[in-house]
């Protein structure tokens, strides 16, 4: 199966990929071709660490998508010698478009319009190690992006309460997504992502008065952050930051996604 999109999941997916975690892994056959647009240190780091521990021979693929050719026929001449791909690209409609032609499970590892891999490790740490997503008052800050997009499509996949705080002016007719230009209260995990580029919106800058606001939630800052910029202040001097440590499970959730696509099942 392919990972593009949260919202291509089901419910069922996601819990079988997170129960995969805990499972011992069985190595995988055959070589991923690896395609990576851009610098995604920890996205990188992570999957390349992945491969060598599920035994996944792996091949660079520079800019894979960036050709003019079409997607049917690099699948059609491509697959014949890889096992998966695992890409990260910004046309997030050439990258679907790939998926569809492909007989082999595409997964994104980063596009203009989601970021499946990252949003599913984040919902497992907050699930395992904060409190049942399911109880818990998600609140997304500032102005939409790809991270906060796939937070969208995941809350309305598991059910669980979510409001994006943005400016009006970035409001959209989301399915399940309550927006508002104020401060929420009552919020126990609050996700910022850095802004887009040519985004400057002072007023959406954290500040642990907002914080104080909404109850002094947990602060799971998608990085790489900015200070200045989606955060006022520096996490660090924050009780409720949840830390460098989270970032960790992007090992073994990046495992567990490429066995999940591979066909093995908890």
């Amino acid at each position: 199966m392919n990972l593009i999109r949260i919202a291509d999941l089901s419910a069922a997916d996601v819990r079988a990929i997170w129960r995969l975690v805990a499972q011992p892994a069985m190595p995988l056959p055959g070589t991923v071709a690896w395609s990576f647009e851009g610098n995604g240190i920890r996205t990188r780091t992570t999957f390349i660490q992945a491969f060598r521990e599920l035994g996944l021979a792996f091949t660079e693929l520079p800019n894979l998508l960036k050709t003019g050719e079409r997607t049917r026929d690099l699948a059609g001449y491509l697959d014949p010698f890889y096992a998966m791909y695992v890409v990260r690209e910004s046309n997030h409609a050439r990258l679907a478009e790939f998926a569809a032609a492909s007989r082999r499970p595409v997964i994104n590892a980063m596009s203009s319009d989601g970021h499946p891999c990252e949003v599913l490790t984040d919902a497992y740490f907050v699930e395992t190690e904060l409190r049942p997503l399911i109880d818990a008052h998600v609140c997304l800050w500032g102005p939409p992006t790809n991270v906060l997009r796939s937070w969208q499509e995941l809350a309305a996949l598991l059910g669980f309460r979510l409001t994006h705080a943005c400016d009006a002016a970035f409001h959209q007719a989301t399915p399940g997504v309550q927006y508002t230009e104020t401060c929420p209260t009552d919020i126990d995990i609050v996700i910022t992502d850095a802004w887009p580029s040519g985004v400057e919106a002072p007023a959406w800058s954290l500040t642990e008065a907002h914080l104080a606001q909404m109850g002094q939630p947990k602060l799971l800052p998608t990085p790489p952050f900015t200070i200045g910029r989606e955060l006022a202040f520096d996490p660090l001097h924050y009780a409720g930051f949840t830390g460098y440590r989270q970032k960790e499970l992007l090992l073994p959730l990046q495992k567990a996604i490429l066995r999940y696509c591979a066909g093995q099942i908890a």
